[in-house]
């Protein structure tokens, strides 16, 4: 009996016999594919990868094959299409690494000329005003920028529910439910180096083993809103000098010196009545317009003076707190932000400046370095 297959089918049976003849060709020459160069490569890439290349087309012929048999087919052909991809990325790197070893060098030619950093502004300016007070016979102090409330608020005369704390908008890294002074967060101000300097540096019966006279230049936090004239991380340097018979005269004489070191030597000062939870008396501290020598003008809003620091008298409850005897001792601090100094020194209008590493704006302090 002869059965006659239907031609459709046969088609099918021969269709399917090519392309796994093909597959099998294409298999042998994918494995010994080679490539001197990278336009070798990308040769083999497109006529085996490519949309028109060998591959598709059997991917293209792949509606032909029989339905029983498209699952063995099909694995066969992603088998030979990772293969090549796997075999051709091989040949690129390979040619890649060899062009760079090959690579000629010319030791004649001039080299690109190597730019050199420069200081930071805030960086210049705190070392300006640490080698003023230090040639004053002031040491550098240094603390922690992750300090807890006990040392920022509680030893600088801020009780727990003191109405002076809603002036410190602070970053808090963690609270205790029951002990605030066990409050963790980010210091909002470097008083809280003082409060640990004198902390260490008397004895049980609230003697100092040495007069305390310290500049405390650091990083500090507040949880404010970032714009040209406010940012939620600024520098300050606070001073602090702790004697016996220290009055505001020496205070007033020191901040005198400083201003005319930092701004020239015609530099009039003035202060006035202020309030801090850790001095008293308190004053903010102004110097005379250096551009219109106080006569009055658009930066100095016409009033001849420009505010540039706090100070004060130590009150006698911040020494208590970090036991040192008030009734023995008295002492004078002093605080100022180095981005206002710098502001006032080379006229930067936008604070957000110093903390957004444009090369161009760092590169105009070359000449101040």
């Amino acid at each position: 009996m002869i059965y006659f297959v239907p031609l459709h089918q046969n088609l099918r049976i021969i269709s399917q016999i090519m392309i796994l003849d093909k597959i099998d060709e294409l298999l042998k020459e994918v494995q010994t594919l080679s490539a001197k160069n990278a336009d070798e490569v990308e040769q083999l890439r497109l006529k085996y990868l490519s949309k028109k290349g060998e591959i598709t087309a059997l991917m293209n012929d792949f509606r032909n094959v029989a339905a029983d048999q498209k699952k063995t087919v099909g694995m066969k052909i992603n088998e030979l299409k990772a293969l090549a991809t796997e075999r051709i990325n091989q040949l690129r790197e390979e040619c890649a690494n060899q062009e760079t070893t090959d690579e000629a060098v010319d030791l004649t030619r001039t080299p690109y000329p190597i730019q050199l950093g420069t200081r930071h502004p805030l960086t210049i300016v705190t070392n300006e005003i640490i080698d003023i007070f230090s040639r004053m016979g002031f040491v550098l102090a240094d603390g922690p920028e992750v300090e807890d409330d006990l040392h920022v608020f509680t030893k600088m005369n801020f009780a727990a529910d003191h109405p002076a704390r809603d002036m410190q908008d602070t970053f808090f890294v963690s609270q205790h439910p029951n002990d605030v002074t066990k409050n963790i967060l980010l210091r909002s101000h470097t008083s809280s180096v003082q409060a640990r300097v004198m902390e260490h540096m008397h004895t049980e019966d609230g003697k100092l083993t040495a007069p305390i006279r310290v500049i405390c230049p650091g990083r500090v936090y507040r949880n404010e809103a970032i714009t040209a004239r406010a940012h939620c991380f600024f520098h300050q340097v606070e001073g602090l000098y702790i004697d016996k018979n220290v009055s505001f005269t020496d205070l007033k004489q020191v901040l005198l010196s400083f201003a005319r070191e930092m701004f020239g030597a015609d530099t009039q000062i003035r202060l006035r009545p202020s309030y801090f939870p850790f001095t008293e008396p308190s004053a903010e501290m102004d110097i005379s317009c250096f551009i219109c020598g106080g006569e009055g003008c658009g930066f100095c809003k016409h009033t001849g003076w420009v505010e540039i620091l706090g100070c004060g008298m130590v009150d006698p409850n911040v020494l208590e707190q970090c036991g040192i005897d008030s009734k023995i001792y008295s002492g004078y601090a002093f605080g100022m932000g180095v981005e206002r100094i710098t502001n006032l020194k080379y006229r930067v209008s936008d604070l957000r400046m110093f903390s957004e590493n444009d090369v161009r704006f760092l590169k105009e302090f070359e000449s101040a370095n």
